[in-house]
């Protein structure tokens, strides 16, 4: 089944938000190899200007993963979750997330493409804090693979 392509420009509501923890960032930075201090020592971090411990550049994924749920369980858009591989991830910051941040994702739908049997479908999530203020921008490009 091929991607609908009048999805482009789709905009899904917003996440409830997520509360960025401390440990949560440094489980993360340990599990990637991320050995900066500022990922695991407050002290650090705020030797640096911030406030916090400072997540890993990859860090949302965390959160927009979860909150591009609202697109596979689109049923009208139809993604095969079990046909699924991911494709390409890129990150665009404002600024660093950094712990006690409470941060919303909007999804948006920015292209959709169907070539020799498979889907593209790529997203943009808008990450802001909860007054609105932008953090990062995530693009996400999945690849839906057709079944012949």
């Amino acid at each position: 089944m091929s991607l609908d392509p009048s999805f482009v420009g789709r905009t899904y509501p917003p996440t409830a938000p997520y509360q960025v923890g401390r440990e949560k960032i440094r489980e993360f930075a340990t599990a990637i190899g991320a050995t900066d201090p500022a990922h695991h020592d407050p002290e650090a971090a705020r030797s640096l200007g911030h406030p916090d411990v400072v997540a890993p550049p990859t860090f949302p994924v965390v959160l927009t993963m979860a909150a591009t749920q609202q697109i596979v369980d689109d049923p009208a858009l139809g993604v095969d979750y079990s046909r699924v591989v991911h494709g390409d991830q890129r990150f665009a910051y404002t600024r660093p997330v950094v712990a006690g941040d409470e941060l919303v994702c909007v999804n948006t739908i920015e292209e959709i493409t169907n070539r020799g049997g498979h889907g593209f479908l790529t997203t943009r999530t808008d990450v802001t804090d909860v007054a609105g203020e932008p953090v990062v921008a995530v693009w996400s490009k999945i690849v839906v693979r057709g079944e012949a």
